[in-house]
């Protein structure tokens, strides 16, 4: 398998074949950069196709976690990891554990995280192997609620921030009556769909999960419709909360909606696709800005901080996203270009 050739391999520091044949790991950590500081990026499991398809995944995810970073004013690297397996019916203790000396030899380039498919219980076990794992000792949360580690509520709410900043700016327009449509209710997804059921939004879903439809419809009041049928829907704001990528030569052409705001890594298919979308008219709001809000969370929980000052720093992606906007129409450029000038300006200093 070719690495450095790779379309995504963007200069890497270190990218980790991990293969234990007692438990049956098989999971590939990458690092982009630590220009700014140790990396940090979770651990996603997920049944990819194939090793080929693990490695594309995980060489975005890093480099999105660099941007990420950067954007979101922290002193943090970008690295990730995935594991190759179904988290519903292969993951198990001894994963993790061998995660753990992977993970420990790498000397704390990377730091992980949780991250979908695999939970704050998962990454104890981790934890027994290396010191090197974050977001498993929460002491507050940005609204009071019970700490558990999970950063998906702050997540959750920073893209919240992020979607009205992006209606407010691009439609001049309240959350109140506007229609959102949510591809992949998980962790983050679902509490998104709430807080935007609370703002008076109009709710149509899909996902993978029927029981995750049905308590959408019955808890949320909320539309459900077909995995396809969600890209044509005659909606103000599409919020992509699942996997990367969706955004395409086959997904632009269907979409109505003017807005683009959701906690999905990666949505472009390639960068080109944001000039795509601006002659569209469509607002993209860069995913690697607003989902930021799950770092931000793990990065609270290591300062001497409080939970007012989580929730201003996780109400500060919007400020970001409107400097991007302000600074996409006055040079007609792209959001996501603007915003990986930005970046880079940070991270490579």
């Amino acid at each position: 398998m070719s690495l450095f050739e790779h379309h995504e391999f963007d200069n890497h520091k270190e990218v980790v074949f991990c293969n234990d044949e007692k438990s049956g790991l098989k999971a590939i950590i990458a690092v982009h950069n630590t220009n700014l500081g140790p990396s940090l990026g979770g651990c996603r499991m997920f049944p990819y196709a194939n090793s080929g398809e693990a490695l594309t995944d995980v060489l975005r995810l890093s480099k999105g976690m660099t941007y990420k970073a950067a954007m979101a004013n922290l002193n943090q690297g970008g690295g990730k990891a995935v594991i190759i397996g179904d988290p519903r019916t292969q993951k198990s203790r001894d994963m993790f554990l061998a995660l753990g000396d992977f993970i420990e030899r790498l000397g704390g380039d990377y730091i992980t995280a949780e991250d979908s498919g695999v939970a704050v219980s998962d990454l104890h076990a981790t934890a027994e192997r290396t010191q090197y794992v974050s977001g498993i000792k929460a002491k507050f949360t940005y609204d009071g609620s019970p700490a558990d580690g999970n950063p998906a509520p702050g997540t959750a709410y920073g893209v919240f921030v992020g979607l009205k900043t992006t209606v407010e700016y691009a439609l001049h327009s309240s959350l109140d009556g506007v229609k959102v449509a949510i591809q992949g209710l998980g962790h983050v997804g679902y509490r998104l769909a709430k807080h935007l059921r609370d703002a008076g939004a109009e709710l149509y879903v899909t996902d993978i999960f029927p029981e995750q439809l049905e308590k959408a419809r019955e808890e949320l009041g909320a539309t459900v419709v077909q995995p396809n049928d969600i890209y044509g829907l005659d909606v103000d704001v599409f919020a992509p909360c699942a996997l990367g990528a969706i955004l395409n030569d086959n997904t632009i052409p269907q979409i109505k909606a003017k807005v683009i705001a959701g906690a999905a890594n990666n949505q472009l298919a390639r960068e080109a696709l944001g000039s795509v979308l601006r002659s569209k008219g469509i607002c993209y709001a860069p995913d690697y800005v607003i989902n930021a809000g799950g770092i931000i969370d793990i990065y609270h929980q290591t300062q001497d901080g409080t939970p007012d000052d989580l929730r201003k720093h996780l109400e500060s992606i919007g400020d970001t996203l409107r400097e991007i906007y302000i600074r996409a129409d006055e040079t007609d450029q792209a959001n996501n270009l603007v915003a990986n000038v930005i970046a880079e300006e940070r991270f490579n200093k």
